[in-house]
């Protein structure tokens, strides 16, 4: 059963700022990795973050970070953030547990 991914207003303003390359890429690695199995964590692609409440997992298409939470059978991409803005992302709006 596929989920449905949910685009946080945030997320869909970082998504139109990106190149179009880039959003093409991003578009089929959420449609690839998000859709069939969001919670399947991986070396390379899918990293469950630890000591965050919010948010729960981290998806890594090149240099572009998406950060998202998994609810049933939805997934909320809470924000889209290149590698060198993450961190800082992460301590401003991520919620420890």
């Amino acid at each position: 059963m596929p989920f449905a991914i949910v685009l946080a207003p945030q997320a869909v303003e970082d998504f139109k700022r990106l190149k179009a390359n880039l959003r093409a890429s991003l578009r089929s690695a959420l449609e690839t990795h998000l859709q069939s199995e969001p919670r399947k964590v991986s070396r390379s692609r899918i990293k469950r973050l630890r000591g965050l409440r919010r948010p729960q997992y981290r998806l890594r298409v090149g240099e572009i970070r998406v950060f998202y939470d998994v609810a049933d059978t939805t997934v909320e991409t809470l924000a889209i953030v290149t590698k060198s803005e993450a961190e800082t992302w992460l301590v401003q709006f991520g919620n420890p547990e």
